[in-house]
């Protein structure tokens, strides 16, 4: 099996000038990344710049990341090709209405996972109608994952959903993915109630089975109208390549799908676990190649995100700034002094807290002290862990007789045999070499129950280069999986 490189630096360029240059127009910084594609599939990283992002004129934001680039001493070729992520405009706000509400919640979540789209709410058939009339006035999503009965199956929830979403007169973009036989009386109640829709196959045309690639292409599609619109992306997005503009978390996820899988020409690395943490949200993407080959009684009756090749789960109450608070209520401010070691004086769990607020008032504050330096890596510790073992399963504590298992039976998506873990994140970036080894062992270093990998090895994308390798990766994906395993590094 291909494994990592473990080199310390990266090979010098053999030519600074450039012919791809990837964006990411962010909510806070604009950035550029510049390469080389040589003959034969060689791909080679040139440098990397970025700028505040002018939210009046994004491309004044991507022309000054691009010149901080050429301050690097790169030019750009005259068949320069442009690519673009955003994470801007933040996620679309999405509701899923559908009948079972764990098939629907695992439905929604896989559509969801690089499509742009925040699952805000999942609603099932058998919650009360005002309730779910009651959701959608509030949350007033920009999107609506309609979805409910395999083909053939169940009518009557998708109906009633669809006359709660006229009765409530939604502005929301309605995905309907039911059931096929419901789909047409669907659409005729939303042209006549001139509702907003687009019709794509049944996310589960049978239980054990998703279908959600056109689904997740339809609410990609409603992200892209979000941001063009919202952030004046229209003419960054004229001269891209591809003219298309991808959420930065999809583009992220592609890239460790990628690196985990390979292509016909070359082996990825096999199983792949990834640990994204942000100032909102941390973020764990496993990928394991082998459950594409699971038949489908191996699957089980009904299909499960556990089961899939490709799973993310999102915790909104994890964040190193914006949710800084959630951490502390989450593991006690004690675990995280643990975490700290010996600090003189003493550190506190009043000012555990205040240093939270702190950062979630203040979310562009950077440490100044060798005290708030080592908070910040005992927040990111705990945050890590907590998210680690809400992604993964465990082993059953008690027998259950209804279901078949004794005690010790794993339950949920099964990581033991992962050996790679791949980290990105601002914490990353700012912490010394052995200190972000030091973050990622104590995270996984106590997995209980949980069903984590022992021992795995740790990389770090030190270049901030995996948003530019999804994007790529669409094109080329040779050489992109080329230089992700010989780029990422162990410190």
């Amino acid at each position: 099996m291909s494994t990592l490189n473990s080199a310390h630096s990266l090979e010098p360029a053999k030519a600074k000038e450039a012919n791809l240059l990837v964006y990411d127009v962010g909510s806070t910084y604009t950035k550029a990344t510049a390469f080389r594609l040589e003959e034969p599939a060689n791909l080679i990283f040139l440098g990397r710049g970025q700028s505040p992002t002018t939210l009046e004129d994004v491309l004044l934001g991507v022309e000054n990341a691009r010149q901080a680039i050429a301050g690097q001493g790169v030019s750009f070729s005259n068949d320069l090709r442009h690519y673009a992520t955003c994470s801007a405009a933040g996620g679309l706000r999405m509701v899923a209405l559908g009948y079972m509400p764990r098939v629907t919640a695992k439905a929604a979540k896989e559509v969801s996972m690089t499509a742009g789209a925040r699952v805000m709410e999942v609603i099932s058939y058998d919650e009360p109608v005002e309730y779910r009339e009651e959701v959608l006035q509030e949350i007033r999503p920009d999107i609506i994952l309609l979805a409910g009965g395999t083909d053939g199956g169940d009518r009557e929830s998708v109906l009633e959903n669809a006359e709660i979403i006229v009765r409530v007169k939604s502005k929301a973009m309605v995905v309907v993915a039911c059931n096929k036989d419901a789909q047409a009386e669907v659409a005729a109640r939303f042209d006549e109630a001139g509702i907003p829709y687009v019709r794509v196959p049944n996310i589960m045309p049978t239980i054990h089975e998703l279908n959600i690639k056109p689904a997740r292409e339809a609410i990609h599609a409603q992200f892209i109208k979000q941001i063009t619109k919202a952030k004046g992306l229209d003419r960054l997005q004229a001269i891209l390549a591809d003219k298309t503009v991808m959420p930065t978390p999809g583009a992220v996820l592609l890239a460790s799908e990628l690196l985990a899988k390979g292509t016909y020409e070359q082996e990825g690395i096999g199983g792949l676990i990834l640990v994204d943490i942000g100032g909102a949200t941390t973020d764990i993407h496993s990928a394991l190649p082998e459950l594409e080959n699971l038949k489908l009684e191996e699957r089980g009756l009904v299909i499960n995100n556990e089961k899939q090749f490709s799973y993310r789960t999102v915790e909104g109450n994890l964040g190193l700034r914006v949710s800084a608070t959630g951490i502390p209520e989450a593991v006690g401010p004690l675990a995280i002094i643990r975490d700290m070691g010996p600090q003189e004086p003493p550190v506190t769990p009043e000012e555990v807290l205040d240093y939270t607020g702190k950062m979630e008032k203040e979310p562009a504050t950077i440490p100044d002290s060798p005290r708030e330096w080592a908070m910040d890596k005992a927040l990111a510790m705990a945050a890590i862990a907590v998210a680690l073992r809400r992604h993964a399963g465990h082993l059953s504590k008690e027998a259950d007789p209804v279901l078949g298992m004794v005690a010790g039976t794993p339950v949920g998506r099964d990581l033991r045999a992962v050996r790679h873990v791949l980290a990105v994140g601002g914490i990353f970036y700012y912490t010394k070499a052995g200190e972000r080894q030091e973050i990622l062992a104590k995270a996984f270093g106590d997995p209980g129950i949980s069903l984590l990998p022992a021992n795995p090895d740790f990389y770090f994308d030190h270049d901030y280069l995996l948003y530019a390798m999804g994007v790529l990766s669409r094109h080329f994906p040779d050489p992109v999986l080329s230089y992700l395993k010989n780029h990422l590094r162990e410190d």
